[in-house]
């Protein structure tokens, strides 16, 4: 194992290196050796919300109110007026979340651009 040797005013203190060069390059090929390719099962459905293209009002209302502004499983557990426990928001365990997510924003856009409507009502 190389050892790195540095000099202070009053004594030497050594170093070892724990990973050369040529053992971390290694490695590397290793992982890529064995790593399994992903198999993505959502990834048409994925692929299908990106592509839904919005073109008319009714539709893009109907998408806002659909999908949530906000993660409706969030809350604060109270007894007697006092906070016992929290549930955290689970929707970004939704594996298709950031596409609804983005859904949502191209609907709201749709109806401020194309629309000219006042949003302030979904947000």
């Amino acid at each position: 194992m190389p050892t790195t040797m540095l000099k202070t005013i009053n004594q030497r203190i050594f170093l070892p290196a724990f990973v050369s060069l040529s053992e971390e390059k290694n490695q590397k090929g290793s992982k890529k050796r064995f790593a399994r390719p992903k198999l993505d099962l959502l990834q048409p459905l994925r692929q299908w919300l990106d592509k839904i293209e919005i073109q008319n009002r009714k539709s893009a209302k109907l998408i806002v109110k659909l999908i949530p502004a906000q993660c409706p499983f969030e809350r604060d557990l109270m007894l007697f007026g006092r906070k016992i426990g929290h549930i955290p928001p689970m929707c970004k365990l939704n594996p298709v979340y950031n596409e609804l997510v983005y859904l949502r924003f191209r609907a709201l856009c749709y109806l401020v651009d194309q629309c000219g409507e006042d949003i302030q009502s979904y947000c």
